[in-house]
């Protein structure tokens, strides 16, 4: 992997410390938190060249060896990863493990072993059986609004499944998402959407960062964009912090202005 952007000269981490973990985490490091409610809340998404967010349904098709490695990496700063029901169902989403390579990093920091994942979801349609929620290393969290489904709610409580309301309504307001978690010490977030969940946290300007890997592949079909939800007023400028690339992949860093 090496650095196009900044410039390798004027960067903390050179294209040299980019090969191994230790290297990549730094690179990819949370900044301090500047926000009012102390939290940071970067995305991480692939998109292949023509815009495409998932292949039939899944990003795994989209990826590629040094996709993944960053997108290990990321959940592994991250102390919640905050994703979509959809996407747990179509990615079939298990619980994020603990990992030996980050175990002294995450110490130090006074995190769990292994980021908690962060499910947000409006009629909470998931089965509580499944590993995600049965035997995950750190708890799952539900996030929903205080009026999703009774019944929903009370199957989550009987399965031992932490809710996390953000919001009166129904459904999870994107603006109380992050302040909910960061309430319960989840600073450091990373959601990896689906496409509507991020749509809907950026659009409430939730989203500080955007890590988006762009992978030289075609898709064509009628796959989503990497957000997708109503459209706002005027597009949202985002500044780019830095440009790596490896086997044609391009991994950008965007910053919210």
């Amino acid at each position: 992997m090496r650095r196009l952007f900044p410039p390798p000269e004027a960067a903390a981490v050179p294209s040299s410390g980019l090969s191994g973990l230790p290297g990549l985490a730094d690179a990819y490091a949370y900044p301090e938190p500047v926000a009012s409610d102390g939290c940071w809340l970067r995305a991480n998404m692939v998109t292949s060249l023509d815009g495409a967010a998932h292949h039939e349904g899944r990003s795994q098709p989209l990826s590629g060896p040094a996709d993944m490695r960053v997108f290990g990496v990321l959940r592994a700063l991250a102390d919640a990863v905050v994703v979509g029901a959809e996407t747990v169902r179509q990615e079939r989403y298990r619980p994020a493990r603990a990992r030996a390579e980050f175990a002294e990093r995450r110490a130090a920091a006074g995190q769990a072993p292994a980021p908690a994942v962060a499910v947000v979801s409006v009629g909470l349609d998931l089965d509580f059986s499944w590993p995600l929620f049965a035997s995950p290393t750190v708890p799952t969290l539900l996030v929903t609004g205080a009026k999703a489904p009774p019944e929903r709610l009370a199957a989550a409580a009987e399965a031992g499944v932490e809710v996390v309301f953000a919001g009166a309504g129904a459904s999870a307001e994107p603006a109380l998402i992050r302040a909910e978690l960061a309430a319960r010490g989840y600073r450091r977030l990373l959601t990896e959407g689906g496409p509507r969940l991020l749509g809907a946290l950026a659009g409430a300007r939730a989203l500080d960062e955007l890590c988006l890997t762009v992978a030289p592949r075609l898709a064509i079909g009628s796959a989503p964009r990497v957000t997708s939800g109503p459209e706002i007023p005027e597009p949202q400028a985002y500044r780019l912090t830095d440009l790596l690339e490896d086997e044609g992949f391009l991994f950008h860093r965007y910053r919210a202005i």
